[in-house]
């Protein structure tokens, strides 16, 4: 069950962004097609890289007594998919939420 922990910690902090997201509408509950294309881009994108990381030498794969033990490639575990899920999610909603409230200080400048 402890094989379990770090992809539990990974979906949990990620219902929390999504509960931002929910409320203030920043990603996916405003534009639930451009999220998932986004967010489906940056993780082929991070993929790709860690691909060519593993090729050269440079990234290897650490195991914890917290990760499943699950590869999706040669030194890629399941785990590295779901950080790089959240990591794009909380990206896009963190810049969408920095874009409302600046946008929402111009709006109170100008009155």
């Amino acid at each position: 069950m402890i094989g379990l922990a770090y992809l539990a910690v990974l979906a949990v902090s990620a219902a929390g962004i999504a509960t931002i997201d929910h409320r203030w509408k920043l990603a996916a509950f405003r534009a639930p097609a451009a999220t998932g294309l986004a967010v489906t881009a940056a993780v082929a994108l991070f993929l790709t890289w860690d691909v060519l990381g593993v090729r050269s030498g440079v990234f290897f794969r650490g195991q914890t007594e917290f990760m499943t033990g699950l590869l999706v490639a040669p030194e890629i575990p399941v785990e590295e998919v779901g950080f790089l899920t959240f990591l794009s999610y909380l990206a896009l909603v963190s810049a969408n939420g920095v874009d409302r409230m600046l946008e929402s200080r111009r709006a109170k400048d100008r009155r």
